[in-house]
């Protein structure tokens, strides 16, 4: 093993006695014991966790888990705000605790800046920018952003990837995947909520979040897809100052969509804005397939001259056809009052596990959504709230365990924001009034007979690629026949668990009773003066009744140790 390894190894050691140390602290202490990590908890600690004030102060687990999360800084506070988004992975009450958490970083010294801009850049920062402002307008757990202006006047903003992140963050996913499997082997329950699955989810995303030049492309690929709608204004990148640490943009200036004061100032009309939004959403989710994911009121501006410009283009969702058209007929379904319909295009973009029968769990979505959809269509449309409507269908997903792809979430989410918006901005309007005339081009869409033509020859194309594919696939099976390679595999669900708890249980039995005995040996030993005698007392009886004693509290010990006293 190599200096590097044995630095890292330490590291990882350190970081999770960290990690459980403030779990324990917060009353998760019976989770660290079931996962087999107890030996990282020293006795002292163990005594002292107890009737800890998080008990009282900070009643529910949620909230408990919440301020954990916020301790242990970065890394787990972005796995919390993922979460906040994932209601049908985590349920709807730890997503709304998730929400609060906010990133409280504190801004690093302008030299580490100014050093990582002239590593990446390889030239000083005195030659890139004629002005830089030390004072950062932002500050996060990944980076931090300075405005700044370029040597040809223009001005922009700079965002530095904070140093070291990259490294705690590795770290921190490293020991966040070990504790995934070891929650899913010894927490058979856990598996409902597919712990090694949020991590791998969570990986992917901060992973991309870390990476620069990916939100450099996002942008452009935003400003490509806008360039001929001047409505709408995307910043431009200067990629030739863009790397993975770092990012340049075109400063956009302009106020908060939701400054409603300031846009009035300006003499804007609101609700021509609030429509080029919702015009600027839809396009993206139907027309490109490629939309903004982090849609509040701070990465969406208002420029003097009446345009919205999107900032920060960190979190992004992609759709295909597919999708598009299975959310589409969601839409249509919920108008047409076509509950049969909803639940298939539901289906299909939900995943239903393996151990669910099918016909049963369609009768019981059917029943749910009835007890939810009938009451809503007593109301006029433009009375439907959609916040409302996303949550309870999203409550019935959760008590079938459904889950569903991240990308559905993000659309339902940027819905909930134009909700919202149109509250905020416009009160007397309903958001379903002001997306009708999407919804008649979609439905118009779908009528049209193109529509249907294109249809039926992608099913020709998947028919001719299934059927072309057959011959294969059967030359396959008897190659791995005729060299006996097929094998059929039968497994016990949890059975090596069980086994093993077994073992752990009659190892402790069995310790105990050569406790018991030892001590029974030592009291006959005392009761029949077995010599030699030390004032009067038996010496091989003394003796083994303190071996007995010690053994006998190591094994209390182990006993509180594991939770299951």
């Amino acid at each position: 093993m190599n200096i590097f390894r044995l630095r890292k190894t330490y590291r990882s050691a350190k970081r999770l006695q960290e990690i459980i140390n403030v779990f324990i602290k917060h009353g998760f202490g019976q989770i660290i014991d079931q996962i087999h990590l107890g030996r990282f908890i020293t006795l002292k600690k163990r005594l002292r966790s107890f009737g800890t004030w998080t008990y009282y102060k900070v009643p529910t687990v949620a909230e408990r888990l919440r301020i954990a999360f916020e301790e242990l800084g970065p890394t787990f506070i972005k796995l919390g705000q993922l979460l906040s988004s994932r209601p049908d992975l985590v349920t709807m009450s730890y997503a709304k605790e998730f929400k609060k958490l906010q990133d409280r970083v504190p801004t690093f010294p302008i030299e580490q800046v100014y050093q990582t801009i002239e590593e990446e850049l390889g030239m000083p920062v005195a030659k890139i920018f004629q002005d830089f402002n030390p004072e950062p307008i932002g500050s996060a757990s990944i980076a931090q952003v300075h405005n700044a202006i370029l040597m040809n006047g223009t001005k922009v903003i700079v965002k530095v990837r904070r140093p070291g992140i990259e490294e705690q963050i590795m770290l921190d996913l490293n020991i966040l995947q070990g504790l995934a499997k070891l929650i899913e082997k010894y927490v058979p329950e856990s598996k409902l909520f597919d712990p090694v699955g949020i991590v791998d989810e969570f990986a992917k995303s901060i992973t991309k979040e870390l990476d620069f030049r990916r939100e450099a492309r996002n942008a452009l690929i935003f400003r490509e897809n806008f360039k001929d709608y001047k409505k709408v204004y995307i910043p431009y990148v200067f990629k030739e100052f863009t790397t993975k640490k770092i990012l340049v943009m075109e400063k956009v200036e302009g106020v908060r969509i939701d400054d409603i004061n300031s846009i009035k100032e300006k003499g804007l009309d609101i609700e021509g804005i609030l429509n080029i939004v919702i015009d600027m959403y839809f396009k993206q989710i139907f027309d490109h397939g490629f939309f903004h994911g982090d849609p509040h009121p701070g990465n969406i501006l208002v420029t003097d001259d009446a345009r919205v410009a999107l900032v920060d283009f960190g979190i992004t969702g992609k759709i295909d056809e597919e999708f598009k058209e299975s959310y589409a007929n969601i839409a249509i379904a919920i108008i047409n009052q076509n509950i049969d319909k909803l639940i298939t295009e539901y289906l299909k973009l939900g995943i239903i596990p393996d151990d669910i029968d099918r016909e049963k769990l369609e009768k019981e979505l059917k029943d749910d959504i009835e007890d939810i959809l009938y009451p809503i269509y007593a109301y006029r449309i433009e009375e439907i709230q959609i916040s409302e409507l996303i949550e309870s269908i999203m409550k019935v997903a959760l008590k079938h365990r459904l889950r569903f792809l991240p990308e559905l979430l993000l659309i339902d989410k940027v819905l909930i924001m134009l909700e919202g918006l149109t509250k905020e901005l416009c009160p007397d309007k309903s958001i379903i009034e002001l997306i009708k005339p999407y919804a008649r081009e979609i439905i118009s869409k779908r009528i049209h007979p193109d529509f249907y033509l294109n249809k039926t020859f992608k099913i020709i194309r998947e028919l001719r690629d299934a059927v072309e594919n057959i011959p294969f696939q059967i030359k396959k099976l008897l190659k791995k026949a005729v060299k006996d390679e097929i094998t059929v595999r039968m497994y016990h669900v949890n059975l090596p668990e069980f086994i093993k708890d077994i073992d752990r249980a009659s190892n402790k039995i069995s310790f105990s009773l050569i406790v018991s005995a030892m001590i029974l040996s030592s009291s006959i030993m005392h009761a029949s003066q077995v010599k030699p005698l030390i004032y009067g007392v038996s010496l091989f009886g003394l003796i083994i009744g303190v071996v007995a004693f010690f053994l006998g509290l190591w094994l209390l010990i182990s006993i509180i140790r594991s939770g299951k006293l």
